[in-house]
């Protein structure tokens, strides 16, 4: 019964939001790019200023389901928490342009951030689209991980089951977890980069 309501679940899913998946604008590998934003507290942050440091970089819209998934039972609060503790750099990128869906004032995210007792470093104002095209960003979650040295390790998606029943969450391989575990331990990503899943980045 369960994997009928999974099938019907997705189904829905994929006729409301499409399940977009492609290829990055940057290969796994390569320096990530330079980018300046400005956070919801008119804040600016810029890659560079980070050096040294593991930094995730999620692209975020609270109103999509796949976004949901993961905030909904506290998975992305507590992954954002414990990377945050060990010195992680955590930005949450929103590149929704005004007019679109998950397109909110600062204030707005603020609230939001705060209502879920989101954990990131960060909330960045991307409206322009302009880092979200850089990067090759398609989906909301969409991750990348960039290590100290400025190199991106690892791009795709949060896990390995895509789809919007949180009790999938449990069940699946956490490309996060994994790769920063692996790198901060001087080890290899064994998976540097999957296809991302969830709602079309609103540009």
């Amino acid at each position: 019964m369960r994997n009928i309501k999974k099938i019907l679940s997705l189904a829905t899913v994929f006729l409301l939001f499409q399940i977009t998946v492609g290829h990055s604008a940057i290969k796994t590998g390569e320096t990530a790019p330079e980018f300046t934003l400005i956070d919801t507290y008119e804040a600016e942050h810029s890659l560079s200023n980070y050096k040294g440091k593991f930094v995730v970089l999620e692209w975020l819209n609270h109103d999509c389901p796949f976004v949901r998934k993961h905030y909904g039972n506290g998975n992305m609060q507590s992954l954002q928490k414990t990377y945050t503790e060990k010195e992680v750099i955590w930005l949450s990128i929103s590149s929704s342009a005004h007019g679109n869906q998950g397109h909110y004032h600062p204030e707005e995210a603020n609230q939001l951030t705060q209502e879920k007792q989101a954990n990131p470093t960060a909330v960045l104002l991307d409206i322009e689209g302009t880092v979200g095209h850089l990067y090759g960003a398609k989906t909301t979650p969409h991750i990348f991980i960039i290590n100290p040295e400025g190199t991106l390790i690892y791009q795709g998606a949060i896990d390995s089951i895509p789809g919007t029943d949180p009790a999938d969450i449990a069940e699946a391989n956490n490309y996060v977890q994994l790769t920063l575990d692996a790198a901060m331990a001087g080890n290899s990503v064994a998976t540097p980069s999957t296809q991302s899943y969830g709602c079309s980045v609103k540009y």
